[in-house]
């Protein structure tokens, strides 16, 4: 049984969506960070494996902007469904809360390829331990 969407609901995104671009502002100014530090370790001693690093962060970076735009349209949308809910555009209402929601999808799967591209920068890391570590057995 499908029921009519009443303001609450759309409202209900608002806190989740706040927090994920929070988190997501978080990811990228870490990134940044790195960024700055691998570029001058670079200038400094010219390893591949840095740029190796650099091309990932880059990749990473892209991700984690389509990963704001669609959490910044989720929550647009959102307010707009509520406005449509508030001023008795009921359907139209409901569409656009659920384009909302297929944004957040969106954003969320982005997000989950940014987790696994950031686990292959930490192999590169790792790689370089293991390598000694081999070395010294």
């Amino acid at each position: 049984m499908h029921s009519a969407l009443n303001l609450a609901t759309p409202a209900l995104l608002f806190p989740a969506v706040s927090l994920l671009l929070l988190a997501y502002t978080n990811r990228f100014l870490g990134l940044a960070g790195i960024i700055r530090n691998l570029y001058e370790e670079y200038r400094d001693s010219q390893d591949p494996k840095i740029l190796r690093q650099i091309g990932n962060l880059r990749t990473r970076i892209t991700l984690i902007k389509w990963m704001q735009f669609m959490g910044i349209a989720s929550l647009f949308l959102c307010t707009v469904a509520m406005f449509q809910i508030y001023t008795g555009w009921q359907a139209t209402g409901e569409v656009t809360f659920g384009a909302s929601l297929l944004c957040m999808i969106a954003s969320l799967a982005v997000s989950l390829l940014e987790l696994v591209r950031s686990s292959d920068a930490l192999n590169i890391l790792l790689s370089d331990l293991q390598a000694e570590y081999d070395r010294r057995r």
